[in-house]
């Protein structure tokens, strides 16, 4: 026994022999080696290396474990008999980043992008994958020819410097936008949509001709809703397709679609299964109607008007899913709303993550609910088309996670800021006043907290002012604005009137959102005019009540050519009785409707403001005034728009306003400067203060109107593109006619009293010192053409009108002048009104 025991002892120690021989052999373990020798290695301690190679593991792993650190580029591992032999090459460090060349991103911007850092291992891929990224990021800004190049330069002491090379080159943007398959919409309508245009002459004044993937991924989903909102259910893109072409030096973008037909709502179907609200309540938010075109934008109106309204009566778990059937041999879609109880899950927890700027609590107050609330996903989906349109973010994603419970969602807003500020310079032109130039800076997201700041100076030919502007968006932490303006302006308005006036003042105002279409601002203001009269020897205006030393008005022959100064120009008694400060109280509100697709370039829906306003409550000045308007636009053919506006406007005294000399005007009046002043802003083809009452007490009527208290106008217009034009010039043509009316002066009129009371005009030889008035309800009409250009520099209009109707005045026969027609209206053929930011 004890001699088996033996040779079995014997045999496992052979065989354990044997395998770890076979082992030492085959390189399979290196915890037995006993010397492990490091060669090569400069900076990095040996110790350190050795500890990559005393573990468990083949050599092999043990290569890899190192090349993985960065340190090494190169290891080799072999063995001599019981020695390890690990030869190293290290990896040269980072000295420095430079980059060369670059105009158009400052040196932190680059930098960001860049996985190559000082300080750290050398990596040539690193590098080469910083050169592909370079390239990238100078294509999104329009340089896509741009060369970028790297090269290293040795130091001392296994360090080197980087230096990154940039040829920016020449602008390469978009130079054709192509559509196939199209039937329903034109190229040129679909290429309307989007914000990427093609380059044109105007290219260096803009950068929405540049090609971004993402920009062109966005206008591909702009397009698709585009169809979808005009019944078009089937519509997809068969391809997008985006080329450089070298020969003309940009990019060709080809959309593929395939539009399908056009399906109308069959019919609409309900079925409420939330027994807690009142189906009928659910049932009235529905938009789609019987015959219509569909509509994807309704459906989903739907769907916010129901689970808004379930919300409101105490069901937030509430789910409405639209159904669709399509037929199509009838091309029509029947459509159902199925309202149910959804899933009982609470939102846990709601990560803001990826604002460097922007703070915390402007993104949230845009959601509707917060941590603990039911979680909903309509409304989530509510709060990120809010956070989109904000303009605060380049992008903004919402999504979900499952939280620490099987009720529980996380729920993660992912944005990325983007610059909100503008420094702009501006200049334009008017008829009304002349050459202007502004220069505002502004901030929409001021200090991150999504506020709005605007300071602009303006300086004119005949006008120049400041003004200043502050908007609080969710006012004590409710959704309504709030804000003050604070402004000075002055107007030379003698070459239509015989008066400078400038007006200071400031204005606290309150925005409440009533509906997604409706909402109210609540305003006071406080403002002080100062009117004046010039009298100079070029401008002669007041010379009658103050005489100009050694002026006097000349026939060409020397001869002296009136015997009265009132027929050099003078201002009406009522504009010289008006001179002075006055002090202003005003409280008022705007009620305003809006369905509008696109205030910047409108084509369908209805814009309507009510304003009615009331002074007194201080000041100078006792008057209800109310005005306003009304625009209704649609689209009557592809790219030709239609017009309808009407405007009025009215305004009462109240009560005593009182002159700038302190005394109350006769029977309680208004103010010469509270009247309201029309031209071309109610019917085109007159000039301001062209249209309306009258004193034609001088042969200088013409330029002395006195304003109206009431008014009433109304507009047709065609807007339409310009055949050979291409539509990236922003320009149209358009068509109109003009009517409308301005009267009821309620002004003094008389300034001559005596003791008891009594207006006395008397039979004055210089000037009277009664207003003769001209005052008549006359129909007011034009017709004409325009030319509206949205250029990258700001919106141009050009107005040619011809007046069909007009007061023509009455023929008044003056001492020594003989008949002179006085009283008429003022026209003005042609208008130009534009702007410029650059």
């Amino acid at each position: 026994m004890m001699l088996m025991k033996t040779v079995r002892r014997f045999k496992s120690a052979s065989l354990a022999a044997a395998v770890l021989a076979v082992a030492l052999l085959s390189g399979g373990g290196v915890a037995l080696a006993q010397e492990i020798v490091v060669q090569g290695n400069g900076r990095v301690d040996a110790e350190t290396v050795r500890s990559y190679v005393t573990g468990s593991g083949s050599l092999e792993e043990a290569r890899r474990n190192m090349l993985q650190t960065g340190m090494f580029s190169d290891v080799r591992l072999s063995r001599q008999g019981n020695r390890i032999i690990v030869n190293v090459r290290e990896n040269t460090t980072v000295n420095r980043v430079v980059i060369e060349g670059s105009k158009r991103f400052q040196r932190d911007a680059i930098e960001n992008e860049l996985q190559t850092k000082a300080r750290r291992p050398f990596n040539q891929a690193t590098v080469d994958a910083d050169v592909a990224r370079l390239r990238e990021l100078y294509a999104r800004v329009g340089r896509a020819a741009a060369k970028v190049s790297a090269r290293t330069v040795d130091l001392p002491n296994g360090r080197i410097d980087v230096v990154f090379t940039v040829e920016e080159g020449g602008k390469t943007g978009v130079v054709e936008i192509n559509f196939v398959g199209n039937e329903a919409f034109s190229s040129r309508r679909l290429r309307e949509l989007m914000n990427t245009t093609e380059m044109n002459l105007l290219s260096f004044l803009k950068s929405n001709d540049v090609y971004d993937p993402d920009k062109i991924a966005l206008d591909a989903e702009i397009i698709r809703r585009h169809y979808l909102k005009n019944g078009y259910a089937d519509f997809h893109f068969v391809s997008t397709d985006a080329r450089y072409d070298d020969q003309k030096e940009g990019y060709v973008i080809t959309f593929t679609v395939s539009e399908g037909q056009q399906y109308r709502v069959g019919s609409v179907g309900f079925d409420s299964r939330v027994s807690q609200v009142d189906p009928t309540i659910l049932k009235d938010e529905i938009e789609p109607r019987v015959g219509d075109v569909y509509s994807a934008e309704d459906v989903e109106k739907t769907l916010n008007n129901m689970t808004n309204a379930a919300v409101r009566r105490g069901q937030p778990f509430v789910i409405v899913r639209p159904t669709g059937a399509r037929n199509p041999a009838t091309h029509t879609v029947d459509i159902g709303f199925v309202v149910e109880e959804g899933p009982r899950v609470y939102i846990e927890r709601i990560n803001v993550r990826g604002n460097t700027r922007t703070r915390d609590y402007v993104i949230r107050r845009e959601l509707d609910i917060g941590e603990g609330d039911p979680f909903n996903k309509v409304l989530m989906d509510r709060a990120e088309r809010r956070l989109n349109g904000l303009g605060y973010f380049k992008k903004v994603r919402v999504s979900t996670e499952p939280g620490s419970a099987a009720d529980r969602v996380v729920v993660n807003i992912d944005v990325e800021d983007q610059p909100t500020g503008a420094f702009s310079i501006s200049g334009g032109y008017s008829t009304s006043d002349g050459a202007i130039g502004e220069v505002a800076i502004s901030e929409s997201n001021f200090l991150g907290r999504g506020q709005f700041v605007r300071l602009a100076g303006q300086l004119g030919q005949r006008s120049n002012g400041v003004d200043f502007s502050f908007t609080e968006p969710y006012f004590l932490g409710y959704r309504f604005a709030a804000g003050f303006d604070l402004f000075s302006k002055y107007s030379d308005q003698t070459q239509y009137s015989r008066y400078e006036n400038r007006t200071t003042g400031g204005q606290i105002r309150i925005g409440l959102p009533l509906t997604e279409e409706s909402g109210v601002t609540l305003r006071y203001s406080l403002y002080e005019q100062n009117l004046k009269v010039p009298n100079t020897i070029r401008r002669p205006y007041n010379d009658c009540s103050v005489p100009i030393p050694g002026y006097t008005l000349l026939n060409p022959d020397g001869t002296s050519a009136y015997p009265s100064c009132a027929f050099d120009g003078e201002a009406s008694i009522a504009v010289k009785e008006s001179q002075g400060s006055t002090l202003t109280s005003l409280a008022g509100l705007t009620l305003a409707y809006n369905t509008v697709n696109d205030l910047r370039n409108p084509r369908n829906g209805l814009y309507a403001e009510a304003k009615p306003e009331i002074a007194g409550l201080g000041g100078d000045s006792n008057f209800f005034r109310v005005t306003g308007e009304a625009r209704y636009y649609k689209e009557l053919y592809e790219d030709i728009i239609g017009l309808v506006k009407i405007q009025g406007g009215h305004i009462e005294s109240t009560g005593s306003n009182r002159s700038s000399n302190g005394l109350a005007t006769f029977g309680g009046d208004l103010r010469l400067v509270d009247h309201f002043f029309l031209g071309p802003t109610l019917v085109r083809g007159f000039a301001p203060s062209g249209i309306g009452p009258r004193d034609i007490s001088t042969p200088d009527s013409s330029q002395n109107a006195l304003g109206g208290t009431t008014y009433i106008g109304g507009t047709l217009e065609a807007q339409f593109p310009i055949p050979l034009i291409p539509r990236d010039l922003g320009i149209k043509g358009a068509v109109f006619a003009d009517a409308g009316t301005l009267f009821g002066y309620r002004g003094p009129r008389g300034f001559d009293v005596t003791r008891d009371g009594t207006i006395s005009c008397g039979n004055p030889t210089i000037q009277p010192e009664c207003v003769n008035v001209r005052d008549r309800i006359v129909l007011r009409s034009s017709i004409g053409a325009s030319i509206l250009w949205n250029s990258p520099l700001g919106p141009i209009r050009f107005d040619y009108a011809y007046a069909l109707s007009k007061d023509e005045g009455v023929i008044v026969n003056y001492p020594t002048l003989g008949p002179v027609r006085v009283g008429q209206d003022q026209t003005q053929a042609f208008r130009f009104s534009g702007g410029t930011r650059f």
